[in-house]
């Protein structure tokens, strides 16, 4: 029981994370990369119905990070509008090789 609530802790934790991270209050280094970089570059491919493929900046952005460590975070992207489905397919659709755990 102790480690279930150690685990929505911890989740409850990078939702938080994310939304200051994506609202642009507070940049930090995660996972290897700029949490403005990221946004700035790669959040409008993984929102909306139909967005665009991922440009160059994004995947240049996507290259330097550490994908299995942004892959813990995915629980929380719906709350921050980020469809997650779209999210895991970036890696890709830059060429890179999503996580097999992701």
């Amino acid at each position: 029981m102790a480690h279930s609530s150690r685990k929505v802790f911890v989740q409850l934790m990078v939702a938080a994370l994310l939304f200051a991270m994506l609202s642009g209050s507070l940049a930090f280094i995660i996972c290897k990369v700029d949490t403005d970089k990221l946004k700035n570059s790669c959040q409008k491919f993984a929102t909306g119905d139909n967005p665009p493929p991922p440009d160059q900046s994004c995947c240049n952005v996507l290259r330097r990070a550490n994908l299995p460590c942004l892959c813990s975070y995915k629980s929380a992207l719906p709350s921050l509008g980020i469809n997650a489905a779209k999210a895991l397919a970036l890696p890709g659709q830059c060429g890179l090789k999503t996580p097999s755990k992701c």
